[in-house]
């Protein structure tokens, strides 16, 4: 009976962007942490075996994200837990409405209610904002990216709650892009020196990585055009006249990014440079979560 449970899981993973091995290990430790020896509230006042039912009930209007995350967290604690959802991620929601209905053990409800709202609270903040800087992009080419500025161990949803929301993400970390940053390129000597450098180690050793370089002047963007070996440009707090002659300079033979000081206000000034992505670490880092509960069903 264990194997068919386990079998269901895997099977509700098809349709999610999520790495399961990474998903389960996140909310592993997560249940580890609140958890700790034991839920006394729970175990003090509720018989083991008894269940229940219980809706999440969406406060406040924005874009619903964690849907699928909500449900892993309940199956992870009991396989056999039913999960209705009456939204997915990345719908519109809005005061009053309800977004699923999980009908389980008592204490498997109670001990997962306060994992799944912060992670859907926080993740429908971020895709709520995310929304809003997209539809300010529409009718140009230029794409919003998020950053690494996210909160540490909480990088895989923040990131998901983005992709919800129809931003596009940056590198993970540190290890699937080759950036090089104002720091690597001040300690390696200079821009070509560094570009150069960061291309014969991918070769060497079989890397299959893009190479992207930040740039802090129209001289430094000259210099990395030079290295022909850059598969893409950061411009790094320019403004957006300085971006139109970096980008007469690039010529549409490299991707361009801009970078710095980027807001809701003056996106589209920067949108209209032509530049290809624009990355805005706000997405994650201002976002303010949103309001949900989750309330038992008496029958």
């Amino acid at each position: 009976m264990q194997g068919s449970f386990f079998q269901l899981v895997l099977a509700r993973f098809v349709h999610m962007a999520l790495p399961p091995n990474k998903l389960n290990f996140l909310i592993k430790s997560a249940l580890e942490e609140d958890i700790g020896n034991g839920d006394y509230s729970t175990l003090s006042c509720i018989p083991s075996q008894s269940s229940g039912k219980a809706v999440l009930k969406i406060k406040q209007d924005g874009i619903l994200a964690g849907m699928e995350v909500a449900e892993q967290i309940f199956l992870f604690k009991e396989p056999g837990c039913l999960f209705t959802a009456f939204k997915k991620d990345g719908d519109e929601m809005k005061t009053g409405e309800q977004a699923f209905e999980v009908t389980a053990k008592v204490h498997t409800i109670l001990q997962c209610e306060r994992l799944v709202l912060n992670c859907m609270q926080r993740m429908s903040g971020i895709a709520t904002l995310t929304h809003q800087y997209v539809a300010r992009l529409r009718g140009y080419k230029t794409q919003v990216l998020d950053t690494r500025k996210t909160t540490p161990n909480f990088r895989l949803l923040e990131k998901e709650a983005v992709r919800i929301g129809g931003g596009v993400n940056h590198r993970f970390g540190l290890y699937d892009m080759i950036m090089l940053k104002d720091n690597h390129i001040d300690y390696s000597g200079g821009i070509e020196a560094a570009v150069v450098k960061a291309w014969d180690y991918v070769q060497a050793n079989g890397l299959h990585l893009k190479i992207e370089v930040e740039t802090r002047s129209i001289e430094e963007v000259r210099q990395a055009v030079a290295t022909g070996k850059v598969d893409r440009i950061m411009l790094d707090n320019f403004s957006p006249d300085q971006i139109r002659q970096a980008m007469r300079i690039i010529d549409g033979l490299i991707e361009t990014e801009a970078s710095g000081g980027i807001n809701l206000d003056n996106i589209v000034e920067y949108a209209r440079t032509g530049v290809d992505y624009v990355s805005v670490g706000a997405l994650i880092h201002q976002a303010q979560s949103l309001d949900l509960s989750l309330k038992a069903v008496m029958v």
